[in-house]
């Protein structure tokens, strides 16, 4: 009985198969950790793509409208504002007017599919810019706050990436003029 017991558990076919299915397990996994991994890498840099690009987007808006000084002009089109139905981030400005569809011209070839959202909003600031070398009494001082809103340009996502960006600005006015 023990020569029988000895002969079966010395009996190695088949292991070479359970070896096989065993490896195969394994490269398996292996397989499928490192596909989930790529999809969420490409998953990732679409996102970041997004992003930047309404960067990019909200940036082009804001600077189109500081080139444009029309834009500051005070018969620009701006309405009075009541500070309670500003954004909660400018509740603490002290803005008294805004305008909400300045002009802007962008350069040749340049083009947007959804154009942003850019608000201009005055500010009843009256003290004098620190830094910039100008006496208090030659000048007026005007404030403002650029606030753009750029979009994602691609339809490649159901969600589109957003992105806001606020710029303060000074205007100088020569009191003589």
């Amino acid at each position: 009985m023990d020569k029988k017991r000895n002969l079966i558990l010395n009996n190695q076919s088949g292991a070479a198969l359970v070896i096989a299915l065993l490896m195969i397990v394994i490269l398996s996994l292996i397989g499928l950790a490192s596909s989930s991994t790529s999809t969420f890498e490409i998953k990732l840099s679409g996102n970041k793509r997004g992003t930047t690009d309404a960067f990019y987007v909200s940036d082009a808006g804001a600077q189109a409208v500081l080139s444009n000084i029309a834009n500051f002009a005070a018969s620009s089109g701006y309405v009075d504002v009541v500070q309670s139905s500003l954004p909660a981030e400018l509740q603490t400005e002290l803005i008294d007017q805004k305008y909400s569809s300045p002009t802007f011209s962008l350069p040749g070839g340049v083009s947007f599919t959804d154009p942003p959202q850019v608000t201009i909003y005055h500010t009843t600031v009256t003290r004098v810019p620190r830094g910039l070398g100008l006496s208090a009494i030659a000048f007026k001082y005007n404030y403002y706050i650029i606030d753009s809103i750029g979009e994602d340009q691609m339809d490649v996502s159901l969600v589109k990436s957003n992105c806001e960006i606020r710029q303060k600005m000074v205007r100088l006015i020569p009191t003589g003029s």
